[in-house]
Order: structure tokens, then C-alpha cells, then sequence
């Protein structure tokens, strides 16, 4: 059965404000699709990941360091970081996963270029900028040819 990529967010944007952010929604999400996969003999799952809980140049995560990353959006960052504890948490269990973490810059109307890298846990040193078509090459890439299992990755290309 084919793989299913997890790309959700509560809502389309920051401008609908982060009050009514329930700081859970992606450890739900995360529960639903692990338990919703395995029922359907689904047994991969490609998530797309979020910067700010990549370490930066100090060791502690980007949204640690209000100069990189605006406070009023760490509760979103600190939900996604949940989600991806709650994947790493479950991991053992029949539903294989990925999560492709675009490090840098991600922008909208970039380039497709077919090339980007992959890293680890650290934004890599640089500008490092990715578009969002580069990013979605790099989640097909990880459909088709499956290289990396129950870790999370950063993706990243240059200028």
C-alpha cells in the first residue's frame, strides 16, 4: 500500500492567532495517523517537520532564540515539537516513518531545482534556503526510494 504523507497544520496560517491553538493537535494528529495507518495495512508515513525545533549554531533549538524565531509562534513550535516526540515515542511500532524538517529559509515562490541535501538534527551552517517545490521533490524522493526510517532529518539546499 502506498506511503501517506503528514503535512497538517490546525490552521492556514499565524494571522488566525494562536489562542485557540490546541497545544496537543499534533500528538493527536500523530496518535490518529500511526493508529489510522496501521488499521488500513499502511505502513508508511512521511512527515513534513517544522525549523524551529532544529538546533541552531548554540545547541538549543531555533525557536530557543528570539532573534531566529518570533516568540508569539513558539506555542505552534512547541505543539509540532510534541508531535514529533509522540512519533519517536511510538516508534516501534508497524507503521514506519520519516520526518523531512526543512532547515533555513523555505520559500514560496522558489525554484524548482530537483536538488537538495540532507542533514541531521542541526541547521546547517550558511544560508541555508529551500523552495517548497524542492521540498516537495524531496518527500517524493522518500516515497519512491525509501532511505531513512523512524528519524527525522533536516532538508536543505544553498543559494
Amino acid at each position: 500500500m502506498p506511503d501517506h504523507v503528514h503535512a497538517v497544520s490546525p490552521f492556514s496560517g499565524p494571522e488566525q492567532g494562536f489562542e485557540s491553538l490546541d497545544p496537543e493537535f499534533f500528538v493527536k494528529a500523530a496518535d490518529a495517523l500511526l493508529d489510522g495507518l496501521t488499521v488500513a495495512g499502511v505502513n508508511r508515513l512521511v512527515a513534513v517537520g517544522l525549523g524551529a525545533n532544529l538546533l541552531g549554531a548554540d545547541g538549543r533549538p531555533v525557536m530557543d532564540d528570539p532573534a531566529a524565531f518570533p516568540v508569539e509562534i513558539r506555542p505552534f513550535a512547541l505543539a509540532h515539537t510534541a508531535g514529533l516526540a509522540r512519533l519517536g515515542e511510538r516508534g516501534e511500532e508497524a507503521v514506519d516513518w520519516v520526518m523531512l524538517t526543512p532547515a533555513g529559509f523555505l520559500g514560496h515562490g522558489g525554484e524548482r531545482t530537483g536538488r537538495y541535501r540532507v542533514g541531521g538534527e542541526r541547521v546547517p551552517g550558511g544560508e541555508p534556503r529551500l523552495s517548497y517545490a524542492d521540498l516537495a521533490v524531496a518527500v517524493v524522493d522518500e516515497i519512491e526510494r525509501p532511505v531513512r526510517h523512524r528519524e527525522r532529518v533536516s532538508v536543505f539546499g544553498f543559494r
